[in-house]
């Protein structure tokens, strides 16, 4: 059963370092799912490759760019939580960043609650595969960046509100009753990395700093999908995620 997938004690058969050289080029590393994000940032800041993520649908190459200063990473990373949390530790092995900052996309469980601001999650509902290998079974993970994310948004008057989230695999099985199920546990959003993201930098030591914005609407009597697209891709979400990188 998934719940016994659990073995910190057993030393694993593949690691990053068989397949990536190891370095050190950033402490601080943005990852972004949107790949208008990215190409702005390519053409805007002075990047350098310094890796790639590689698999066999094609690579994902790993930049960094100077921000007051200290260089920063940024990859475009796989949508899921299998994918995005593979992500994480290849990136750390290749660029040695021990800090990422997250954000993206969330359908919203509170139309209330959320307008007009971001979502900082507490915790994550585990609907998903890649945290139950990375932390003890457990119907929800916390999510401790969230306290930091809430004091550098307080200080920069962005509104914002907290709770928790539900990361789900499987976005066409978020049903009317999985739905009001987890709105009656306090999620305000639903979206698919936060979860396995997050276990896996609990297990490697590593710094998860997450943010929402809630773009199509499961808090409706139809499903609305108008804002998503703006959701996934307005810059704002990118410099917002900047303030972050540079106050952790």
């Amino acid at each position: 059963m998934i719940i016994h997938s659990f073995d910190p004690s057993s030393p694993p058969i593949i690691s990053p370092e068989q397949f990536y050289p190891q370095g050190h080029f950033c402490d601080a590393c943005v990852i972004t799912f949107s790949s208008v994000i990215f190409d702005h940032v390519l053409h805007t800041f002075p990047c350098d490759q310094v890796g790639e993520i590689r698999a066999c649908n094609g690579t994902s190459p790993i930049y960094v760019f100077p921000l007051d200063g200290k260089p920063t990473g940024i990859y475009l990373s796989h949508v899921g939580a299998a994918g995005a949390g593979t992500d994480v530790i290849e990136c750390h092995c290749m660029t040695g960043a021990e800090k990422f900052v997250m954000f993206g996309s969330a359908g919203c469980l509170n139309q209330t609650a959320t307008a007009g601001k971001y979502v900082v999650p507490t915790a994550a509902y585990r609907d998903e595969g890649m945290s139950y290998h990375y932390a003890p079974p457990a119907d929800y993970i916390s999510v401790p960046g969230a306290q930091k994310v809430a004091e550098i948004f307080d200080t920069l008057g962005i509104p914002y509100v907290q709770g928790r989230a539900w990361t789900t695999d499987a976005f066409y099985r978020e049903t009317r009753r999985q739905t009001q199920l987890r709105q009656q546990e306090g999620c305000l959003a639903v979206e698919m990395e936060l979860a396995g993201v997050q276990a896996v930098c609990d297990f490697h030591g590593l710094s998860l700093y997450n943010f929402l914005m809630t773009g199509d609407v499961l808090d409706a009597p139809a499903y609305q999908h108008e804002g998503l697209h703006a959701a996934n891709h307005t810059l704002h979400n990118f410099y917002t995620a900047l303030e972050i990188v540079k106050r952790i």
